[in-house]
């Protein structure tokens, strides 16, 4: 069958020959422990910000609290509505051609999964470039990135994930019931047409250069928080370098071990039109590593705060056997830290105070 002239019936042919099977048992369980997981952290993530955006109200803090929020949220909403259509799949035994007639559920459920799925790798690059300005710049930052701004890229970085998700069915290209019969997603069973070929290139490519964006600012932002660190002689920066490098690193290594192999793999079937039979079983365990993304988003972002930093901080230290320094400056906030950190090592006044200290001692 062409889907592109047969919307209504698209992806019903891959249905009577399907290389691709799951146990019904084990893919029910998956979905719901990944539904039920993913909700319970992200509601978890979502009332930590409520309440660290009522007691720290600082204009530099509102921006990382907003994009955070907005981060949770978009993953909240991708387990609740992609979760509730998969195990409706499942339950329904995956008889497409009964409930989808009208392809109307197919096309909601491959929106959604492209919207979700762009929206948090957008959300995080954003995410990174904000730290990478707030850390490099702090001047611009407290006075640039103010609510608004924030908000504004917010309803931007989510309207083109909504252009992206909608491009197909403005093209009158329908979406594709995928060989395990489980997800809707753009057409990768037999893939010649250039269009087809086009939305999978444009999925990957955006994914991948948002995670590439993403590396690179906090490869930045790392490397700024380090010199600093060594420059600066201040106590008060100390546990803030340890926060953000921990939650850099965890970052960094979680986005890209969960999306690079759907990213790639969708890639790879965009320039190779045809696949081989394994490309199925390839694509499920990749979209399960993706989804495992959004549920360790918010104990990345969120969850990974300096209050734990500290407990293991101080846990290390003991069995190492080294006297625990003074942890007075985990009082202050991280942005507001990292700010003020950054400020004081690029002004020329406070350097030369740094510089007249051991001479005022001495003098005394």
């Amino acid at each position: 069958m062409n889907s592109s002239k047969s919307p209504g019936l698209a992806g019903f042919g891959i249905l009577k020959n399907t290389t691709c099977h799951t146990e019904k048992k084990i893919s029910v369980f998956f979905s719901i422990i990944f539904m039920t997981v993913g909700i319970l952290s992200n509601s978890l993530a979502i009332a930590i910000l409520m309440k660290a955006y009522q007691r720290f109200r600082q204009k530099s803090k509102a921006s990382f609290l907003l994009l955070a929020s907005g981060l949770v949220v978009t993953d909240l909403f991708g387990h609740l509505i992609n979760g509730a259509i998969a195990v409706f799949v499942y339950a329904s035994d995956k008889d497409w051609i009964r409930f989808n007639q009208s392809n109307i559920l197919c096309s909601v459920f491959g929106i959604c999964m492209v919207f979700f799925g762009l929206c948090p790798l957008f959300l995080g690059s954003v995410m990174a470039v904000e730290r990478c300005i707030g850390v490099t710049k702090p001047i611009f930052h407290s006075t640039k990135m103010t609510s608004k701004h924030v908000k504004m890229m917010l309803t931007m970085v989510c309207l083109f994930a909504v252009i992206i998700a909608l491009l197909p069915i403005l093209r009158f290209r329908a979406y594709q019931i995928q060989a395990s019969r489980t997800w809707c997603f753009y057409k990768t069973e037999h893939v010649e047409d250039w269009e087809d070929r086009f939305y999978l290139l444009l999925f990957s490519c955006l994914g991948l250069l948002a995670l590439a964006i993403s590396f690179l600012c906090n490869a930045v932002t790392g490397i700024t928080l380090l010199r600093v660190k060594f420059k600066s002689q201040q106590r008060q920066g100390r546990s803030h370098h340890f926060e953000m490098i921990i939650q850099l690193l965890a970052i960094m290594c979680v986005s890209c071990i969960c999306w690079s192999p759907f990213l790639v793999t969708m890639a790879r079937i965009g320039i190779n039109k045809n696949h081989s039979k394994e490309t199925c079983e390839t694509i499920l365990f990749a979209l399960r590593m993706a989804t495992w993304n959004q549920i360790l988003d918010p104990w990345v972002y969120i969850l990974l705060r300096k209050a734990v930093l500290k407990n293991l901080y101080k846990i290390t230290r003991g069995c190492c056997g080294v006297h625990i320094i003074n942890l007075h400056m985990w009082e202050l906030s991280s942005i507001k830290n990292s700010l003020k950190v950054a400020a004081i090592s690029e002004s020329p006044v406070s350097s030369k105070q740094v510089n007249l200290q051991p001479l005022s001692s001495t003098g005394q």
